[in-house]
């Protein structure tokens, strides 16, 4: 037997303010407003965890509360003034949810059910859910409890108010604080990050307009230098997006291998191997990529809980080379795209389409990696140690997006999940670009396992030379 119940958090004494919204929040409300209503849930940013051997619900209401007073994201709410313009509006007081579901433990019932089978289902229903910016704030909980005690927990946020690395940020507070941390000793431990007033300020200030500027020009330069196009044309209407994910638990160790060998980073390596496979199957030599950028390089956004990341251009124009060529050049042509990924999004848009009018030829901008694997606690993994694929959604068309790859992490494995145009790219392609990017990866962590064990060869004459 369950029982559910809306409990409500009241806060008050927060900080208080209105102001530009910030370049992060401006570009992802307009991608979640061109999206179909159905489709919006998907930008939420959520994650969930079994909480054993359980919590009380008061630590956790009260841990919760402090949370609000640290990150002012957390109670910001974005509505277009007279304008036009979005602004961002601080609440310094208010009500937040949490949806609490009790389990009674009596395991002779016929309905009984394991506090983590309740959360599971609880999170999805909260997670499927949009949020109206305007008036709600960006935050959503869930709780199951059993026996007194809390033992599962769901966050489900907006993702104008977080994305990535801002929630695994925001996971390690509120566990900080359910241990017993106060806000000021959390506040202490870490450099101050800019609030999103803060970093709105700085957005509008003559640094901030330099820094914008200079990376929109960046951008620029690299879509006047990339192809056109990298697929063919779709030959017809697009159907519902499937999504397809490749779980696979050799390549953790196979990317660690391959990137110190080459003395890269492991999301190079992954880069590599997914332009690698863009140009094969676009049938060329060089690939275009828009990368997600986590932007968290920045001293002053290192620990934000709001959204900053942004998109990069990666051109690669020999994507097809020997493939540790491609790791170490992949590797120092990221460094200048991951550089220039902070600036206005709608100005660059603007841009764009000034160009276009005039004929410019610019670069396709349709193929879309996010390497997510440090941003989000490792999810729940079903195990097994053989390479798995798997096919469990399907999306509404995405226009202007040929696929977008995310490397995600679990316990035991890592993941590609591909959501791709069935018009461009059908299912038979995607699982062709899915195992390649393995057996790249794969195959180069091999070589250097025989290099390390061949016997030395004995020396020839050049070797007196």
């Amino acid at each position: 037997m369950t029982t559910r119940q809306l409990l409500q958090i009241a806060f008050s004494s927060g900080r208080t303010g209105s102001g530009p919204a910030t370049w992060g929040q401006r570009a992802i409300w307009d991608a979640v407003r061109q999206l179909p209503p159905a489709d919006a849930p998907r930008y939420n940013i959520a994650t969930e965890a079994p909480l054993d051997p359980g919590l009380p619900l008061p630590v956790l209401l009260t841990a919760l509360e402090q949370l609000l007073h640290l990150h002012d994201s957390l109670h910001t709410r974005l509505l277009p003034d007279e304008t036009g313009c979005l602004r961002q509006v601080v609440d310094g007081e208010g009500l937040l949810d949490v949806h609490l579901q009790s389990a009674e433990e009596h395991e002779d019932h016929e309905d009984h059910e394991e506090p983590a089978e309740l959360g599971a289902r609880l999170h999805e229903e909260l997670a499927a859910q949009s949020f109206d910016t305007a008036t709600q704030w960006p935050l959503r909980i869930g709780a199951v409890t059993a026996g007194g005690l809390v033992r599962h927990v769901s966050l489900v946020l907006s993702h104008t108010a977080v994305d990535g690395s801002g929630m695994g940020r925001l996971v390690a507070d509120l566990s900080a604080l359910c241990r017993g941390s106060s806000p000021e000793e959390l506040a202490e431990l870490r450099p101050p990050a800019r609030q999103p007033l803060e970093e709105a300020e700085f957005q509008t200030s003559e640094r901030g307009l330099r820094r914008d500027v200079g990376a929109r020009t960046q951008f620029v330069r690299k879509l006047r230098l990339g192809p056109a196009r990298l697929f063919p044309p779709a030959a017809a209407r697009p159907g519902r997006f499937p999504n397809a994910v490749l779980r696979s638990p050799a390549l953790p160790r196979a990317v660690e291998r391959v990137a110190a060998r080459h003395r890269v980073s492991t999301g190079s390596v992954l880069l590599a191997a997914t332009a690698t496979m863009t140009a094969r199957l676009a049938g060329s030599t060089e690939a275009v990529l828009n990368v997600v950028v986590d932007n968290r390089f920045l001293p002053e956004l290192a620990n934000a809980v709001s959204v900053v990341a942004g998109d990069g251009l990666f051109h690669l124009p020999d994507a097809t080379a020997e493939f540790g060529e491609v790791v170490r050049r992949t590797h120092a042509a990221a460094i200048g795209t991951y550089r220039h990924a902070y600036y206005d999004k709608p100005a660059l848009a603007a841009e764009i389409d000034r160009l276009t009018a005039e004929g410019v030829r610019l670069a396709d901008r349709s193929c879309v990696f996010n390497d997510t694997r440090e941003l989000l606690p490792a999810t729940a993994d079903p195990g097994g140690d053989r390479t798995t694929l798997s096919w469990p959604v399907e999306f509404e068309p995405r226009p202007g997006l040929t696929y977008a790859l995310d490397a995600r992490q679990t316990a035991n494995a890592l993941s590609l999940a591909m959501t791709a145009d069935p018009s461009v790219l059908p299912r038979s392609a995607m699982e062709r670009f899915l195992y390649g990017v393995e057996e790249l990866i794969l195959t180069e962590a091999a070589s250097e396992t025989a290099s390390e064990t061949a016997p030395a060869a004995a020396p020839g004459p050049a070797a007196h030379a």
